[in-house]
């Protein structure tokens, strides 16, 4: 569960950032919807009273949020079943071979509109979309994750030839935006990539877990020493590349290692 922090300082110069009165908020965005009519950048339609900018209320409520049952383990949905056991709670793949993080969590299922969003947001460049993604993350993951208080969030990271060819690690933004709403530090850079592996979506699970295969390192392991931390993307889809990152983290000093990810492909 996230931790309690206080209120961060407004501004280094210690002048407090403006801010519009929060009674004056709707106002203000009524009036700027008037000159600049907002439009969902999935479905193009105007935004209406359920939107979550940036996207409309249809868009939000069609993201099939993930709940139970799934598996303790991995978060993989197992659908309805009787419970036989402690067991019967986990998937047959995290039976045979754990993984090395204690838990993974997702928010939605792999649907037709999260795949929408994340593509738009890591290969069309709508970083408006982090903000909803993020919430949607912050939101839905505070009732998911099991455990203690987290200590911290870290991005998985992309190779710097990879970052800087897409211009931003949507990893990093979303844990941005969760630790906005949870009040708990991101460990940005404790964690790197230093081999540019191949793209994950080409490959077998075999493939993807020889392709992560010692590609990341500790940078800053005063960072994870002792601590939970909970590692953050956008998909979950075989788990190779977080438990590489979950077997570094531990290997470097991590007391628990959870993960937290927009999706989970069924």
């Amino acid at each position: 569960m996230p931790a309690s922090a206080p209120d961060p300082p407004s501004d280094p110069s210690g002048a407090p950032a403006f801010q519009f009165p929060r009674s004056q908020v709707p106002w203000v965005t009524a009036f700027l919807d008037l000159l600049f009519p907002p439009l969902c950048p999935l479905c193009n339609r105007r935004l209406d009273e359920g939107r979550r900018d940036p996207l409309c209320g249809g868009c939000w409520d069609s993201l099939e949020r993930l709940g139970p049952p799934f598996c303790v383990t991995c978060g993989l949905p197992l659908g309805s079943f009787e419970p036989r056991g402690p067991e019967s709670h986990r998937c047959e793949a995290c039976r045979r071979r754990p993984p090395p993080f204690v838990y993974a969590r997702a928010v939605t299922v792999y649907g037709h509109t999260v795949r929408e969003a994340i593509h738009a947001f890591k290969f069309r460049g709508k970083q408006s979309l982090c903000r909803a993604l993020g919430d949607l993350l912050a939101e839905e993951g505070a009732r998911l994750l099991p455990g203690g208080p987290v200590d911290c969030l870290i991005p998985v990271p992309l190779h710097p030839s990879r970052e800087a060819e897409r211009g931003f690690n949507q990893a990093l933004l979303l844990a941005r935006q969760v630790g906005r709403r949870w009040r708990i530090p991101v460990a940005e850079g404790a964690l790197r990539r230093t081999v540019p592996t191949r793209a994950q979506a080409e490959l077998s699970g075999a493939e993807r877990r020889r392709n992560v295969s010692g590609a990341f390192s500790i940078r800053r392991p005063h960072a994870v020493t002792g601590r939970h931390v909970v590692l953050i993307d956008d998909i979950f889809t075989t788990g190779a590349t977080v438990s590489e990152c979950a077997r570094i983290l531990l290997v470097g000093g991590a007391a628990t290692v959870g993960v937290l990810t927009v999706a989970r492909v069924p």
